[in-house]
């Protein structure tokens, strides 16, 4: 057993460490709370805008003109492009490792055409911490730097700009997100999101959700119900009338709309990141004040062995006198 000295050297260590995940459990908490103002005043934009780039693409279908280049879809997926978002720092718990692991088992149970295959993939890396992709032996061809204060749009710019025109040059046959959706300040959930083609219809399981989750982009129930308020009293349907056109509109609608969707990705990222951290924090809190209470006991325990030990030889000393 430990001294009582060692004992209460490690009683005060612990409460120094205690303090600390104390105080980092309260930064995380006020962080928290601001990512999921700028979460929850972006969502609907978000939203509805994909929902315009998506009336936009049925308008020219209807006209029967040619699909725009960035809503093109391919019969056979061989290589994706994959923006992953993660944090600039650790103490998150298994955040950003929950995130690597959904992205590499979504690639590797890809369904092409109706058989598993493992698409090749490149990985954009927005946060330090993305740099463990390496580990499950996938490419990086781009890493760029992440804001440790609030996120700003320009962020995303130079992201959007960069998988947009690989898109176009057909070096990716579809671009995901992934990110950690999230839900609420105890749950968090990784996601890997399509953003090109822009489609609503998609019934991959894995890679490209969109048509699964309504918290970035839309799903088919947000459109039913948008229909529904497009119509009047009598059920008629009202007819929209572009300026100059569909297909100039979506030139400059879909270029944003990708910025707006890599930029609500971040800011869920942003929010789920804080609320991770801000439990590990509470929960290396707990941790500590059970390990002292263990030590205070294990020192009472070798101050009661010392007092003991001390009394017995005491009274060993007096009987020898006496005899």
């Amino acid at each position: 057993m430990s001294s009582a000295k060692d004992i209460k050297r490690r009683i005060k260590s612990v409460g120094n460490i205690k303090k600390i995940t104390k105080a980092m459990e309260m930064v995380a908490a006020a962080k928290m709370r601001r990512a999921i103002e700028s979460v929850l005043r972006t969502r609907t934009y978000a939203n509805l805008s994909w929902e315009t780039v998506l009336n936009l693409s049925q308008a020219m279908d209807e006209r029967q003109e040619p699909l725009h280049p960035l809503l093109e879809k391919t019969d056979k997926v061989q290589k994706v492009g994959i923006v992953l978002i993660t944090s600039n720092r650790g103490l998150c718990g298994g955040f950003n490792t929950a995130i690597m692991t959904k992205v590499h088992e979504s690639i590797k149970k890809y369904h092409n055409l109706g058989e598993s295959v493992e698409v090749e993939a490149e990985f954009v890396l927005m946060g330090k911490k993305g740099a463990g992709i390496h580990r499950h032996g996938h490419t990086v061809v781009a890493d760029f730097t992440k804001l440790h204060l609030s996120a700003e749009i320009k962020e995303i710019v130079p992201i959007a700009k960069i998988i947009i025109d690989d898109f176009l040059n057909n070096k990716y046959d579809k671009v995901m997100v992934a990110y950690t959706d999230f839900i609420n300040s105890v749950k968090q959930v990784p996601r890997v999101k399509q953003i090109l083609p822009v489609e609503i219809d998609t019934e991959d399981e894995y890679l490209g959700i969109v048509g699964k989750s309504s918290r970035v982009g839309v799903d088919k129930e947000f459109l039913e119900e948008k229909q529904t308020k497009h119509k009047n009293k009598d059920g008629i349907e009202y007819d929209y009338t572009f300026e100059p056109g569909p297909r100039e509109v979506l030139d400059e609608m879909i270029p944003r709309l990708i910025e707006v969707q890599l930029y609500q990705a971040l800011l869920e990222s942003n929010a789920s990141e804080h609320s991770a951290r801000m439990t590990a924090m509470h929960q290396a809190t707990d941790a500590a004040n059970d390990l002292v209470d263990e030590l205070n006991l294990s020192y009472n325990k070798a101050r009661q062995a010392n007092i003991t030990s001390e009394i017995a030889e005491i009274s060993a000393g007096a009987k020898a006198l006496s005899d």
